[in-house]
């Protein structure tokens, strides 16, 4: 009988235990009030300035004076060439000499560019971290004396731009960092036995929630901090005390918004392990928003948050080498294609050594900044477009002020643009760029648009439709 009530008692516990935690998931995964003025601001910006800067950025794509190649991410220079992290602090450090001013440069430079906030590269994989931190000597206030991290915040907040932080979970620097618990997770030591003998992964995971509190307890308000990154075979709590990591995040910075890189897993809205691995759906304790990259989904990636980040040649980090630049009007064409399907654009910078942005980079960014004078209302608050993606161009949509943006790409021979699938009834059409009115019929959803012969825009020429009915 007493082994009975035992058994009993523990089904019951397991019971309780069962529909709490169903309880608990169901209240995470639900949308808040809370989480929703949160997240008002972010899906209101739409576009973003990405930056990776390091250690990696002095080299600048080379290694023992040659390439280490014409293309990809040489923010990973050290696990390209399989350094060891001494060597690689040895070669690397003598050529990273931030100028004074560097931090102001890059904040004009996003606020010119039409971007709405600026999210940086804390620490990268090689573990070098480039605020003043109590907890290593490996990061800029030991080698250069200077906080970096507050030099920028600083410039971000001066020109009034939301402050993102870039923390990857990774280190390649730290010794006490399991390497061989992941065969997807890079590391110069892949698949080598530790060099300093067995490790205590739990130590560096201290080391690692402790250098993330410096950074969310030091800096005033943080807007975003963006998690780099899982593999499907070591995540979540098992690889950082996810949990615990995101709550104390949570507890100093309520306002943060975080992605979904503590984690690779379904829930999280991952199918795998690559970079084309999104899927649209989203369990909020698992974070605030999806993370495509290098890509546009081809549907977006309906019903949650997500934000594409994309470089503008094909590294992150600084390369010399690298030429392979997006045309202005590329990126252009892609914000405004990430808009239309409910995105965001974090759109990357990879400056040198001295902080200094590739002439490339600027002029691309001031081309787009150009077009966002312009019809920069066509993208910031927009949501995603209510009747697909026309053969002529994109269509974004405000709810707010009820009007409809076609952004019209391949400008019609015929001077007739037809827009099918209107959801109400056509108000006033007018060019955005100088507020002419354009002649439209409709029939039913259908409506026809007697455009000017030549395309005012050659890249995007935007027409506002304002509505009289819904435009849900």
């Amino acid at each position: 009988m007493e082994k009975l009530q035992q058994t009993t008692l523990i089904l019951v516990c397991v019971a309780l235990f069962s529909l709490v935690s169903c309880c608990s998931a169901q209240a995470q995964t639900s949308t808040s009030p809370e989480r929703e003025e949160r997240m008002e601001w972010w899906r209101e910006a739409r576009f973003g300035m990405f930056v990776h800067w390091g250690l990696y950025s002095g080299l600048a794509g080379t290694w023992e004076n040659k390439p280490v190649g014409e293309e990809g991410g040489m923010e990973w220079l050290q696990f390209r060439v399989r350094a060891d992290t001494d060597t690689y602090a040895e070669r690397a450090m003598p050529l990273f000499k931030p100028t004074p001013g560097f931090a102001q440069s890059w904040a004009k430079l996003a606020k010119q560019a039409g971007c709405r906030y600026l999210v940086f590269t804390t620490k990268h994989h090689d573990g070098f971290a480039l605020h003043d931190s109590a907890v290593t000597e490996f990061d800029a206030g030991s080698v250069l004396n200077r906080d970096l991290v507050r030099e920028i915040v600083d410039a971000c907040r001066a020109e009034g731009l939301r402050v993102g932080f870039y923390h990857s979970v990774i280190d390649w620097h730290h010794d006490q960092y399991c390497y061989l618990e992941s065969k997807q997770l890079p590391h110069p030591g892949n698949s080598k036995p530790y060099p300093n003998g067995e490790r205590d992964h739990g130590r560096y995971v201290e080391y690692l929630h402790e250098q993330v509190d410096e950074l969310v307890s030091n800096y005033g308000p943080v807007d975003i901090l963006w998690w780099d990154y899982s593999g499907v075979d070591f995540q979540g709590d098992e690889a950082w005390r996810a949990f615990d990591l995101m709550a104390n995040v949570r507890d100093k910075q309520p306002q943060v918004i975080m992605n979904n890189r503590l984690f690779r897993i379904p829930e999280a809205g991952w199918k795998g392990q690559g970079m084309q691995a999104s899927i649209p759906q989203l369990d909020s304790q698992y974070g605030d928003f999806i993370t495509p990259e290098q890509h546009v989904p081809e549907n977006g990636l309906p019903g949650v948050d997500w934000e594409t980040c994309m470089t503008m040649n094909t590294t992150w980090g600084y390369s010399r080498y690298d030429a392979q630049w997006k045309s202005p009007e590329k990126l252009i064409r892609t914000l405004i294609d990430i808009a239309s399907k409910g995105g965001n654009y974090l759109l990357n910078i990879g400056p040198l050594g001295d902080g200094s942005v590739p002439a490339e980079s600027v002029e691309r960014l001031a081309a787009m900044g150009r077009w966002m004078d312009v019809n920069g209302e066509s993208i910031y608050g927009s949501t995603a477009s209510p009747i697909g993606k026309p053969s002529w161009g994109c269509v974004t949509q405000n709810t707010k002020t009820n009007s409809l943006y076609l952004h019209v790409f391949n400008w019609p021979s015929d001077g007739k643009l037809t827009v099918e699938g209107i959801p109400g009834a056509v108000a006033k059409a007018t060019l955005l760029s100088n507020s002419v009115e354009i002649p439209a019929s409709q029939s039913g959803a259908d409506v026809v648009l007697e455009l000017p012969k030549a395309a005012p825009d050659a890249i995007a020429t935007v027409i506002r439709l304002q509505l009289d009915g819904s435009a849900d």
